[in-house]
């Protein structure tokens, strides 16, 4: 009887334990699974979520950050551009004239240049050729452009006042012609303090593809 007992009473205390391991391996294993997609998540800008800060260099090599560019600012246009891209020097005009439109409304516009072929000279030449008065940032492992989920140049990401991105996407719809200015619209409202309609938060860039340095395990597909 005393035998029984004392078995019984290991094999229960032996089964705690066991259950009680059991219990926190899988506790810990969510807890890692779960942090790992957090981690994954952050590393990828995201509509209507506010985006991280960075830091690169301008063709002078001034280093500028996101967040102090940004701060006090109504609104901030990230746009990605080229100095070998047809395409992007059709939409000069474009940009400029944007950036002094909303320069007495506190939107501060910042260029990022993430074509590893593309050389700082050229970025200089090309801004001082036409007149960009906004910092154009290299980026030269396109990391930046990798975290937005750039693909073309021109291609714009708006973030408000909190940082948070608003819109992504095209200037507008041709390269010649357009009809509607999906960028100018969306600053608009979100000046204007109102939302974006959903329909069009992102819309698909036109240009040419950025030339990216080549990475194990990136996605490049559109």
């Amino acid at each position: 009887m005393y035998r029984s007992n004392l078995f019984t009473h290991l094999f229960a205390k032996n089964r705690s334990v066991v259950l009680f391991s059991t219990c926190v391996a899988t506790v810990l294993c969510l807890g890692f699974t779960n942090f790992g997609f957090a981690e994954e998540t952050q590393d990828k800008a995201e509509l209507d979520a506010v985006v991280k800060d960075f830091t690169r260099k301008d063709a002078d090599g001034t280093s500028h950050a996101l967040y102090t560019l940004s701060e006090e600012k109504q609104a901030t246009v990230i746009v990605f551009l080229a100095t070998q891209c047809p395409v992007a020097t059709d939409y000069v005009e474009r940009i400029v004239a944007l950036v002094k439109a909303y320069a007495d409304k506190n939107v501060q516009f910042i260029g990022i240049n993430s074509n590893k072929q593309e050389t700082v000279a050229e970025i200089l030449e090309y801004n001082k050729k036409h007149g960009f008065e906004f910092p154009v940032l290299k980026d030269p492992e396109n990391k930046i452009a990798d975290y937005f989920g750039a693909r073309r140049t021109p291609e714009v990401f708006l973030l408000d006042a909190e940082r948070v991105l608003r819109y992504a996407g095209a200037i507008d719809d041709s390269r010649k012609e357009p009809k509607k200015n999906y960028l100018q619209n969306a600053l608009d409202l979100v000046i204007a303090g109102k939302d974006i309609p959903k329909a069009v938060k992102k819309t698909r860039a036109i240009g040419c593809t950025i030339k990216r340095v080549r990475k194990k395990d990136v996605n490049r597909t559109p």
